[in-house]
C-alpha cells in the first residue's frame, strides 16, 4: 500500500535517496543525500549498479549522467529512477514496460519456434521428406 507514502518524492526521502538542494541567490546547489532507510538504500543502489549494466533505458540515462555527474552521483540517481518507477508500478498495479524493449518481437522469437512446430504436427505446413 504506497498511499503511506502520498507521493513517489515523499517514498524518496524516507529511503533517503534524494538529493539534497540548497538555494541561496537564486544559485542552486546539490548537497548531500538524506539520512532515511539504509537497508532498502542499499538495496536500490544494487539494483541501480545492475541495471547500469543491462540494456535498458536506466542504462541510458546512466551513460548520460555518468560524464556530467561521475559515477557514484549517477548511480544514486539511477536508484532514484528505479525507487519512483516502483512507486508508479505498485500504485498503479502494472508491470514494468521499459520503453527501449520491443517486447512484441522478443514475444514472436520467443515463440516462434512452437508456434512452426504446432503448425506442422496439424499438416498447415507440409515437412519435406528426406530423400536417402
Amino acid at each position: 500500500d504506497m498511499t503511506v507514502f502520498g507521493s513517489a518524492d515523499r517514498l524518496a526521502s524516507w529511503v533517503g535517496i534524494c538529493p539534497g538542494n540548497n538555494e541561496s541567490a537564486g544559485k542552486h546547489k546539490n548537497g548531500r543525500i538524506r539520512k532515511g532507510n539504509t537497508y532498502a538504500r542499499r538495496v536500490l543502489c544494487e539494483f541501480a549498479h545492475a541495471a547500469v549494466r543491462t540494456p535498458s533505458a536506466f542504462k541510458a540515462k546512466f551513460q548520460s549522467l555518468m560524464p556530467r555527474r561521475g559515477y557514484k552521483r549517477a548511480i544514486i540517481a539511477i536508484a532514484h529512477k528505479i525507487l519512483r518507477t516502483i512507486f508508479y508500478m505498485i500504485s498503479r498495479n502494472e508491470p514494468y514496460r521499459d520503453s527501449t524493449v520491443d517486447y512484441e518481437a522478443l514475444y514472436v522469437k520467443r515463440n516462434a519456434p512452437r508456434w512452426i512446430r504446432m503448425l506442422v504436427k496439424f499438416g498447415y505446413i507440409a515437412q519435406p521428406q528426406n530423400r536417402s
